[in-house]
């Protein structure tokens, strides 16, 4: 038997975790007939089948639900490897940074140039963009405090469609989920919302108040399409490799109503952002989670270019969704 080693594995734990050939092809930016290929050489290597699949569905077979955790568990070190030469890495260009601080100009010198005529100036038309990755009634001190500087448009979108959008002109900022790349733009990193457990009320974990990811292994867990926020799947399945999780995976709806419905009807779990505890639904129960920190969705204030209303935009993200006063 040849020894297995870490192209397999991954191939493997996306396909176990997307159960889906498609999507796990597109995570690891490769075409599908290769990574079948691959999948069924580590079967080949291991003598034993690891997903039953047909043209319906995709499922782990009991060598696979053994290997996952395992596989995962294997991942998780070399991510760790990494994490902490970036981190060494890092600490040393802050470093570096911080010794050429205060080398250049403020850039804010048109801030006084307004209103001299005596006449208050209008409002500047803002098109601002809102992530649909946490609880929308989230943003609403927010956009209620902008209201004064600014006309507002709004747009609700996910985190990777309004980066496009700012890209391309269409938006002049948005709070978008982190992690998320970026590209060029600028962004203002604001607070993070932890992540919560969304369980059944009748399940017999809602007699907790505090999870951990163990307590969630054999119960199915709802999750969104990689395809949703690219960096933040990632970023989660690093977390659940860390800890050994590995769950029976749901697709998750995009109506968050929807996904709490089913979670009433007692169909499985989610892992949401702590803002969705503000949607009471009867028969949904919210408990705190002991890794709900590490999978934190984190928000950030992205812009591009400048814009009348940006200070104050800026000003207002700091103090209502981070948390801040303004300066």
């Amino acid at each position: 038997m040849r020894k297995l080693d870490t192209r397999s594995l991954q191939i493997f734990c996306a396909v176990a975790t997307c159960l889906s050939f498609r999507q796990a092809a597109e995570q690891l930016h490769m075409t599908q007939p290769p990574l079948s290929r691959a999948v069924r050489d580590l079967e080949q290597r291991l003598g034993a089948r690891l997903f039953e699949r047909d043209t319906q569905r995709v499922a782990l077979t009991p060598a696979g639900t053994a290997l996952l955790p395992l596989a995962q568990h294997i991942l998780g070190l070399l991510d760790a490897a990494e994490d902490t030469v970036r981190k060494a890495v890092s600490g040393e260009a802050q470093r570096d940074a911080g010794r050429d601080a205060g080398r250049h100009p403020a850039q804010a010198a048109a801030a006084g140039r307004a209103g001299r005529a005596g006449q208050p100036a209008p409002l500047p038309r803002l098109r601002l963009g809102l992530t649909t990755s946490v609880e929308s009634g989230l943003f609403r001190p927010f956009t209620d405090a902008l209201a004064a500087s600014a006309l507002l448009d709004l747009h609700f979108d996910s985190s990777p469609r309004l980066v496009a959008a700012l890209r391309n002109g269409r938006l002049d900022a948005a709070v978008i989920a982190l992690p998320t790349r970026s590209h060029e733009l600028d962004v203002l990193p604001l607070g993070p919302q932890p992540m919560l457990a969304a369980l059944p009320s009748a399940h017999p974990l809602a007699r907790r108040r505090r999870l951990a990811l163990g307590d969630l292994q054999g119960t199915p867990l709802f999750w969104f399409e990689r395809a949703r926020q690219p960096a933040f799947f990632d970023h989660c399945h690093k977390v659940f490799r860390r800890h050994r999780f590995a769950p029976v995976f749901l697709r998750e709806p995009h109506d968050h109503h929807v996904l709490l419905g089913d979670i009433a009807a007692g169909r499985g779990v989610a892992l949401l952002p702590a803002s969705f505890a503000a949607l009471r639904r009867k028969g949904v129960a919210y408990r705190a989670l002991d890794e709900g920190a590490e999978l934190a969705v984190g928000l950030g204030l992205a812009s591009a270019g400048t814009h009348p209303a940006l200070a104050a935009l800026r000003e207002q993200a700091r103090r209502v969704l981070g948390g801040e006063r303004p300066a």
